[in-house]
């Protein structure tokens, strides 16, 4: 869950900031928090699953989506299948995955990233 969390919350942090701005005393603290909290985990994640589009994005935030498709299935495995098990190396190397992904994500160009939250939040 927390790996999963970890990509939903940059994924918000950076549509507030590139859409209404990283400054906090330049930036609207009510339509900053508006922003970060519409992220939807369902429309987003369709969002991210959408190849025709996705693949219109550098590779880095190819990446990021597709990683976030997997970490929120494996989210919803975790929190829900009584059953599931997963090794302390699996979750390592997911957790790996994810910080891996969120820096060549954070790298990328600001109009890339913009416009992919754009597509992601709307």
């Amino acid at each position: 869950s927390t790996a999963y969390y970890a990509l939903f919350h940059t994924l918000c942090r950076t549509c507030a900031d590139l859409l209404i701005g990283a400054n906090k005393a330049k930036r609207s603290r009510g339509a900053w928090r508006q922003v970060y909290r519409a992220l939807e985990h369902k429309f987003s994640k369709q969002a991210c699953r959408n190849k025709k589009i996705i693949s219109l994005f550098p590779d880095a935030i190819q990446d990021f989506a597709d990683t976030y498709v997997t970490m929120q299935t494996k989210r919803h495995e975790a929190d829900y299948d009584p059953y599931l098990r997963l090794t302390k190396s699996e979750v390592f190397a997911d957790i790996a995955i994810v910080k891996q992904v969120i820096g060549a994500f954070n790298a990328e160009p600001k109009k890339d990233r913009r416009a992919f939250a754009t597509y992601v939040i709307l």
